[in-house]
């Protein structure tokens, strides 16, 4: 995860997003830096616009709230229908009893 951060860090410094910058970041956070880690992060992130990634993400996220409340009322209503055919289960019920004195 620290090599995703240090991409981050430089992609925010304005850096250009290497090996060499991936492992000094490392280092400077005072761990030892794996190559081999540095080179995947490297070749994964090669032609993806982070910035971009980043504020598609924040829409996301912030629709997400949006769309749990358009959801809400739905379960609501569900949940007095079925109160409501428990009440009309009951009276039918009550109405029979009636009919046996």
């Amino acid at each position: 995860m620290e090599y995703v951060y240090a991409a981050l860090l430089l992609d925010a410094a304005g850096k250009e997003i290497n090996e060499q910058n991936i492992l000094e970041v490392i280092k400077a956070a005072g761990m030892s830096p794996d190559e081999a880690q540095a080179k995947a992060i490297v070749s994964s992130l090669k032609g993806v616009n982070i910035k971009e990634v980043i504020k598609n993400a924040q829409s996301v996220q912030a629709a997400a709230p949006q769309q749990q409340a358009a959801a809400a009322p739905g379960k609501a209503e569900k949940k007095e229908e079925k109160k409501d055919e428990k009440k009309s289960e009951e009276e039918a019920a009550g109405g029979l009893a009636g009919l046996f004195g």
